[in-house]
């Protein structure tokens, strides 16, 4: 082990640990003592920035949110024209349901592993998707189409998302895109 004095930095190496354990093998097969091994952190100094497992769970769901978000933002905003960005949401899908460790949406995974028990996950997770609906409708706003759209391409992203974890391909964002491009041509 290396002593890490430095609390961000000891913060983020086990918060790195733990997204990489947590999505790719699920957070009930990932003790402390992995992400202690991972991190390179002690087990005191792992506990003294998260006391409880449910604590980094739930930093790791807050920490991935603005770092997924951002990424899809930074995407879509390189269209120019609003009625373009709302597909480029779904290339954007495309891409990262293409990345080698794909394994599924993280709050989708980590609510079904733990939305029974704890309460601090179910927010993160509710609180992720309620963002990213949100900034869906921002979109359809932006487009000048009905604002019932936002939750009808809320629900094809989503579904694509379980779809293309379950199935291990990108062709669930490609046929949400048909779709979603369908609709937006309706309204």
């Amino acid at each position: 082990m290396v002593p890490v004095t430095d609390s961000a930095v000891a913060r983020e190496r086990a918060l790195d640990a733990a997204e990489e354990l947590f999505y790719g093998r699920g957070v009930q097969a990932v003790g402390m003592d992995a992400v202690r091994a991972a991190s390179g952190l002690s087990l005191k100094r792992l506990y003294q920035l998260f006391p409880a497992k449910e604590e980094l769970v739930e930093a790791y769901l807050e920490r991935r949110d603005l770092r997924w978000r951002g990424r899809l933002a930074e995407h879509v905003e390189r269209h120019a024209d609003p009625r373009e960005r709302i597909p480029a949401v779904f290339d954007w899908l495309e891409e990262w349901f293409g990345e080698a460790d794909f394994r599924g949406c993280a709050w989708i995974n980590s609510y079904g592993e733990l939305g029974a028990s704890s309460e601090r996950v179910v927010a993160q997770v509710r609180s992720h998707k309620r963002a990213f609906r949100g900034y869906l409708a921002g979109l359809v706003a932006d487009a000048g189409l009905p604002e019932a759209l936002a939750g009808q391409l809320f629900l094809l992203a989503e579904g694509a998302m379980v779809t293309a974890g379950i199935t291990g391909t990108t062709e669930p964002a490609a046929e949400a895109r048909e779709a979603a491009v369908a609709l937006s041509r309706l309204n």
